[in-house]
């Protein structure tokens, strides 16, 4: 495991959730009305899903498992190797579809459905970076 590499990433991590924190309107039409602002908060949640997923999967290098089949499995077998807890991981996974929906059918995007992801659902991701961070902690 290349711990700098993963210390590196999950400083990318927070940086993108402090980004859609600190900019993240206040009402859901807000961010419906403003392209600008449309792009930076999908950008960095879209970014933070990536950010998890590629620190999942060099952690998965070292572990038995065999490599994930799609993103959202890098969090299924995050989960079975006790990495992150399978609640977590469940919630991670829904993210890849936000993530694969915005980089793939960005017209079909529901703002206040993104304005929500862009609130309380940040800790996700908060907690799988303090649950890997631990991780590399451990002897």
């Amino acid at each position: 495991m290349d711990r700098a590499l993963i210390e590196r990433k999950l400083e990318l991590l927070r940086g993108h959730v402090a980004r859609v924190r600190s900019r993240r309107p206040a009402q859901a039409q807000q961010l419906a009305a403003d392209v600008d602002l449309q792009d930076i908060i999908v950008l960095n949640l879209s970014r933070a899903v990536q950010a998890c997923v590629d620190i999942g999967a060099h952690l998965l290098v070292d572990t038995p498992q065999s490599p994930p089949s799609t993103m959202g499995d890098t969090f299924t077998r995050l989960a079975e190797t006790g990495l992150i807890d399978a609640d977590l991981a469940q919630r991670l996974r829904r993210a890849v579809g936000f993530r694969n929906l915005a980089v793939h059918a960005y017209d079909a995007i529901d703002w206040a459905q993104v304005h929500i992801l862009a609130g309380e659902p940040l800790r996700d991701f908060e907690d799988f970076a303090r649950s890997i961070a631990q991780a590399i902690d451990r002897p």
